[in-house]
């Protein structure tokens, strides 16, 4: 086993302002993981804690999910392996913004992010790269915004200019893995708010529907129009008072640049598998 127990002690000391009880819980989880050393995961203490307080702090469903995110770590590697920022496919897809946190929160206080689900063109881009990108920068913002993340992940998927070689990517395969990379995250989806969607979007998303669980499910919302969730900062391009999808692009473009080492650190944490 890997001797972790100096350090941990020195991290949950330092944290004074958390209750014993999630002090003695992220504990029980720092020694869980170092009996079972092939999950691989980061023990930093701000680590371990989101896991635990975005599963209600409930130990048992926190383990589970540590181990489903880093075993998709290390089974996706066509989305977590080589994460350069400087690699031209990833420059084009960080250009386009393809997936655009926005500043601050909604009215409930929840992260909001924009999903420019038709911003590549399917023939030069693979849907991979795209999500691969879409990935990198979500990594980033659990890091600079825990908290507001832990509240939970208003996604609006913007299908404006949407055409069937973007649906003709996304085969079942994929699609599956795709949910299941949003379930594997300690962050989840409050709103999977789809804008812009064309006249027969629900055979598409059907596909999408049959991988979700029931509580997903629930939480899908189509609409032909714009966004309904209620933010100050949503885009211009969809009518709101933030800045435009080109300079939410070029900020997170060179947020993802800036932070090299962080995916490089990053790449050391992925469950080793049997």
């Amino acid at each position: 086993m890997r001797s972790r127990n100096n350090s941990n002690r020195r991290q949950i000391s330092s944290v004074d302002n958390e209750p014993e009880t999630v002090q003695a819980q992220v504990q029980e989880l720092l020694q869980w993981l170092d009996a079972n050393p092939y999950i691989n995961a980061s023990t930093e203490y701000d680590n371990v804690y989101f896991f635990l307080r975005t599963c209600k702090f409930d130990v048992e469903r926190t383990k589970k999910k540590i181990k489903c995110f880093y075993q998709m770590r290390a089974e996706r590697t066509e989305w977590f392996a080589n994460r350069d920022p400087f690699l031209p496919e990833i420059q084009e897809l960080l250009q386009l913004g393809v997936f655009l946190p926005v500043d601050g929160v909604d009215k409930q206080q929840r992260k909001v992010v924009i999903i420019r689900t038709a911003a590549h063109d399917p023939k030069r881009h693979t849907q991979n790269n795209v999500f691969k990108t879409s990935k990198m920068i979500l990594d980033l913002l659990l890091k600079f915004e825990p908290e507001n993340c832990a509240r939970g992940i208003v996604a609006i998927l913007d299908m404006d200019g949407v055409q069937l070689g973007h649906a003709l990517q996304l085969n079942p395969i994929l699609i599956k893995r795709s949910v299941e990379s949003w379930t594997a995250y300690p962050c989840q989806p409050k709103l999977l708010e789809f804008i812009n969607a064309p006249r027969h979007v629900n055979i598409f998303l059907n596909t999408f529907r049959i991988f979700m669980t029931p509580k997903i499910r629930s939480r899908v919302h189509v609409r032909r129009g714009t966004t309904t969730v209620e933010c100050a900062n949503i885009p211009k391009d969809l009518g709101g008072s933030g800045i435009s999808y080109k300079d939410l692009s070029l900020k997170w473009k060179q947020l993802v640049e800036a932070n090299t080492e962080f995916y490089v650190e990053q790449s050391k944490y992925k469950s080793i598998l049997k």
